[in-house]
């Protein structure tokens, strides 16, 4: 659009103090004709631009004047740039997009504050990966931006560790990135659930969506759903088998999973183990985090748990044995 090539202009000019038209032309993929007939039209516009001919000339603004297209403070420019650092929203075509409007704004600044904004995107870093972390790949991750912000429901193929693909139509609320994953917050049947973007293995666009007349602001139903989903004290209660000198060791690498903090007792009938009592959130939830002990360890209960377990054996020994 035109009057972003002119706002580029500006800043450009703002930024560099003096460029040729040629150059503006290449780096706004117009024409020199082009570039000559917006400087007119700014000038027009009251902006105090003008050109200079001969060796070493070019477009320029008068001295001293200068616009502050953005309106911010010294603080509010250094906490923004705070979070331009690399892999901050880990899409790599969303943080692409992220990127270049960070270095708009950059050029946009007035002179005074870019030194302060530059040197916090140099020497303060968000990442937004735990230790040991591999950047979730969350391949329709455009269609459910496409479908939160257009109000279109979206048809989605989602599936579940150890389960069967399902095919649910959804009413898009809102998508939420926490901790580098991302989470898609959707009405199914009128009921506000949690999906994880990455595990959205097709995505299309649907109908307008229809939300619940009644439905908080996704803040709101964010907190409210992650209240209910990391509420301490409350869940599943499994209880393992393990041998009394790596039960400090379980109980440590279980505590980041858990709902409550881990608690052990010996086992009057095997000498030199320990219980461990561990609170998950769910049966399905202590099934995925006890598969890496089971090879040392012994569930003991509840059945359930023991019986997801022994299934998940199976079918790992059918595929792999």
């Amino acid at each position: 659009m035109r009057s972003d090539r002119l706002l580029a202009i500006l800043l450009l000019l703002q930024t560099r103090g003096r460029c040729t038209a040629p150059d503006l032309a290449e780096e706004l993929e117009v024409s020199v004709r082009t570039i000559y007939r917006d400087v007119d039209a700014l000038s027009s516009a009251g902006v105090p631009v003008y050109t200079e001919q001969g060796r070493g000339g070019g477009i320029v603004l008068l001295p001293g004047y200068r616009t502050d297209a953005t309106g911010l403070t010294a603080h509010e420019a250094q906490a923004l740039f705070t979070f331009s650092g690399r892999g901050v929203l880990t899409d790599p075509s969303t943080d692409g997009h992220l990127q270049a409007a960070f270095r708009k704004l950059l050029a946009a600044l007035p002179v005074e504050q870019r030194p302060a904004a530059e040197r916090t995107e140099q020497r303060i870093l968000v990442e937004p990966q735990g230790w040991g972390r591999r950047t979730e790949t969350v391949p329709h991750l455009g269609v459910l931006q496409q479908a939160v912000i257009s109000d279109r429901q979206v048809r989605v193929r989602y599936r579940r560790p150890g389960r069967e693909p399902s095919e649910y139509t959804l009413d898009p609320v809102g998508l939420v990135s926490k901790a580098g994953t991302w989470y898609l917050v959707a009405c199914r049947e009128g009921e506000p659930r949690m999906y994880r973007a990455g595990r959205v293995e097709h995505a299309e666009l649907g109908d307008a969506a229809a939300l619940p007349p009644d439905l908080p602001p996704l803040a709101r139903l964010w907190d409210q759903m992650r209240s209910e989903f990391e509420r301490p004290g409350t869940g599943l209660t499994v209880e393992v088998r393990v041998p009394h000198a790596r039960s400090a060791a379980v109980m440590k690498g279980a505590a980041g999973q858990v709902t409550a903090e881990p608690e052990r007792r010996p086992d009057p009938d095997h000498p030199g183990d320990d219980i461990v009592s561990l609170m998950y959130r769910n049966a399905q939830h202590a099934q995925w985090s006890l598969l890496g002990y089971c090879a040392e360890h012994e569930v003991v209960g509840p059945p359930e748990v023991r019986e997801g377990l022994a299934e998940s054996a199976r079918a790992i020994l059918a595929r792999y044995g």
